[in-house]
């Protein structure tokens, strides 16, 4: 960090963009399918959404590179910093960014167990990563880690409460429903991007019902108004002949 501290902006933002976005060949894991794929970004767009509308700005990225000081580049399936700037990015660096990771997700279908629930726990913990959740996508298990205070550096379990994990970081339960990992604030589920389509389809669908009957209400009193007009100049004629 002396170093980094020492360098010019223009320096530090060309170190930036010259970090690899890829492992190496000998250290990286083969693609794990929709399951895998499907879990993180469902995770992502849900909790994007759900802050979105808060007004809170937390950056949430999948697969992102991460660099700390004197550490081997990480890229979890899903993590979050809290009240920053959600830009783009193609790296998180925390010598440049001036912080860390706040909550980080691993996805586990066929991938390697001893790495997600032994080494990521044992390295997340010793950077100060403050959660570290696992969702056991093939054995359908929710793990959960957190740090109990700022400078202890070892995790201590997350227990569920009527099958609820909270996440303190996010202020969210997470909980496993069938086979997906779902968000909670309080007792409300937060809603996918499916659900709300499907409930804005329904209150579309609800309008235009309104909309229609509202125009079969119209159509009805012009009716009647002109069988009361035909009626008045009916009993007119007749007054006329009389």
């Amino acid at each position: 960090m002396d170093v980094w501290d020492a360098l010019s902006p223009a320096e530090r933002k060309r170190i930036v963009d010259s970090l690899p976005s890829e492992f190496p060949a000998s250290e990286a894991q083969p693609p794990e399918g929709d399951a895998h794929f499907n879990a993180k970004v469902a995770a992502r767009d849900v909790l994007g959404s759900y802050f979105g509308r808060g007004g809170r700005r937390v950056y949430l990225a999948c697969e992102l590179p991460v660099y700390y000081p004197g550490e081997k580049m990480f890229a979890p399936d899903l993590l979050a910093v809290l009240d920053v700037d959600p830009h783009e990015r193609q790296t998180w660096a925390v010598a440049d960014e001036r912080r860390g990771l706040d909550f980080a997700l691993e996805v586990l279908v066929s991938g390697n167990r001893r790495k997600d629930l032994t080494g990521n726990v044992e390295r997340h913990a010793r950077l100060g990563i403050p959660e570290y959740f696992v969702f056991d996508r093939a054995r359908l298990r929710l793990h959960g880690y957190r740090l109990s205070a700022p400078g202890v550096n070892v995790y201590q379990p997350v227990l569920a409460q009527g099958g609820h994990y909270h996440s303190g970081v996010l202020g969210l339960d997470l909980r496993i429903e069938g086979e997906r990992l779902r968000f909670f604030a309080g007792r409300a589920p937060l809603p996918e991007a499916k659900e709300l389509i499907a409930s804005l389809e329904r209150l579309v669908d609800t309008v235009e019902q309104r909309l229609e009957a509202a125009e079969a209400r119209a159509e009805e009193a012009e009716r009647r108004l002109a069988e009361v007009l035909a009626e008045n100049e009916r009993l007119k004629a007749e007054r006329r002949r009389e």
